[in-house]
């Protein structure tokens, strides 16, 4: 880019627009602005404030530079004389300003270097305002996306106007992905950054899971029945507790589906490696708490309300179906319930399981977007 074909630039705006998916009088803006960037280096000072009006059609471009009127001028760049003001505009006055005008029409190399760095520059901030704008009113939706770049930490997906990340925290564990491949996701939150917006991606996440059944189970649309609770290990077991609100409707049949349909269809979408266990909620904690052991059967069940607690009483054969492989039926139990559960064994073998409260929302994001901040900037550059 030798020098600044203002001409060609007005001819280009109508592609740049099409080609970034902007409107037109953005591009326009931003073009004048760039402009304007140029003109202060090839004519003025940078700390200038000088506006740039372009004609779109013939090229032809008016700038307007502004001093302040003042008795002695001290700065030319920045103050005009009452007296050349008055050529300007006879109104003027000593603290007033005028507009000096200029049409330009040849600017030289490091001014047209200015004014392409300005407009890359502005370009992508008004591409990162559109997906910002798009998106953060599909937070906490599912959309479809495919595959675009598997890195170690993060999987790249291409989601149509922008591509959005799965960090690692929010994969499911043992999960293949393959570059090409269309992939369901949760949007979990639209992230601002200095490189602009980052769209968070999950499959990780217990909305997931409640929206895939939400595909499956028409009657949660009319509130036939719902999801009361979801406490979920992806990759290895979701326990769901349902409940119907009209009398006589089977809430655990419904969401299971005629010969186990509805449930297979969402485990055909997370991988048939994690187990859902369907439970039926009740108001009464106890009743609750015996449901979300299941498959276990409890024999008592004592409740602390004070302290959140329950002990939960089983036979010997029963204890280690109640605890779960690595202590996580008790463990997603508790979660389902909000009840720290201590499960006792009729010969007074006791285990306890603590809540785990949810992963942190933040700060996974926060360094995961300084780890990937090289890449981001690589992608950034390669779209421009």
């Amino acid at each position: 880019m030798q020098d600044l074909n203002l001409k060609q630039l007005a001819l280009s705006l109508k592609q740049i627009a099409e080609e970034k998916n902007l409107p037109e009088e953005t591009v326009h803006d931003i073009i004048e602005q760039a402009i304007a960037a140029a003109y202060r280096r090839d004519f003025g000072d940078r700390e200038q404030e000088v506006r740039a009006i372009m004609n779109a059609h013939t090229g032809e471009v008016t700038v307007y530079t502004t001093k302040d009127v003042v008795e002695k001028v001290g700065d030319p760049a920045f103050e005009i004389s009452l007296e050349d003001a008055k050529k300007i505009d006879p109104k003027a006055e000593i603290d007033g300003t005028v507009e000096i005008i200029d049409q330009p029409t040849v600017f030289g190399r490091v001014a047209a270097q200015t004014a392409k760095q300005v407009i890359l520059q502005k370009l992508r901030e008004a591409e990162r305002e559109v997906v910002m704008e798009e998106y953060e009113d599909k937070v906490g939706m599912v959309i479809v996306g495919t595959i675009q770049r598997i890195e170690p930490r993060v999987v790249r997906v291409e989601l149509g106007k922008a591509v959005g990340i799965i960090p690692q925290s929010e994969q499911i564990p043992g999960e293949y992905y393959s570059i090409g491949s269309r992939v369901k996701v949760y949007l979990k939150d639209v992230e601002r950054s200095t490189r602009g917006p980052q769209l968070i991606l999950s499959r990780a996440n217990e909305a997931f899971i409640e929206y895939l059944f939400r595909q499956e189970v028409p009657e949660m649309e009319n509130g036939a029945v719902e999801i009361k609770a979801l406490a979920r290990e992806a990759g290895k077991r979701t326990k769901i507790a349902v409940h119907s609100t009209i009398p006589g409707v089977d809430p655990v049949g419904t969401f299971v589906g005629g010969h186990g349909t509805r449930v297979q269809a969402v485990m055909n979408e997370i991988g048939e490696q994690e187990k859902i266990d369907i439970v039926t909620y009740s108001e009464d904690p106890k009743t609750f708490i015996a449901n979300a052991l299941s498959p276990a059967e409890a024999l008592r069940i004592e409740i602390n309300e004070t302290t959140k607690r329950a002990k939960v009483r089983v036979s010997e054969d029963q204890l280690s179906i109640a605890i779960g492989r690595g202590g996580q039926n008790v463990r997603l139990a508790s979660r389902l319930t909000g009840y720290e559960l201590d499960i006792e064994a009729s010969n007074g073998e006791v285990v306890n399981a603590k809540p785990i409260p949810p992963r942190p929302k933040k700060n996974v994001e926060d360094s995961l977007l300084s780890a990937i901040e090289a890449s981001s900037e690589e992608v950034t550059e390669n779209k421009n």
